[in-house]
């Protein structure tokens, strides 16, 4: 079985920062593209941000120039720094691993964070 779990998510005034990580364990053979997703209250979720085993990184416009993603390749970690942060950043943010195990390719999801930022 493959978990991924997230932390590092709470309240933070307009402007502050915070730092999301996303560990995954388990049965991994290799672990493809990782990626964080928001979900407001009454919106669709969506893409934050996204990273490519070979490190290639892709954001949504909102965050563009806020938000970085990286990662730690040996300890299967992803990592969300968001800095000046709006409160429409408020959200539950969670991370997808792609992983492949020894039986294929399967997408995870984290449990989820909550981020609120007040103004």
């Amino acid at each position: 079985q493959v978990q991924l779990v997230e932390s590092g998510g709470g309240l933070v005034q307009a402007g502050g920062s915070l730092r999301l990580s996303c560990t995954a364990s388990g049965v991994i053979v290799r672990i493809n593209t990782m990626g964080w997703y928001r979900q407001a209250p009454e919106k669709e979720r969506e893409l934050v941000a996204g990273i490519a085993s070979d490190g290639s990184t892709n954001y949504a416009d909102s965050v563009k120039g806020r938000f970085t993603i990286s990662r730690d390749y040996a300890k299967n970690t992803v990592y969300l720094q968001m800095n000046s942060l709006k409160p429409e950043d408020t959200g539950v943010y969670r991370c997808l691993g792609e992983i492949r195990r020894f039986g294929g390719v399967v997408d995870y999801w984290g449990q989820g964070t909550q981020v609120t930022v007040s103004s």
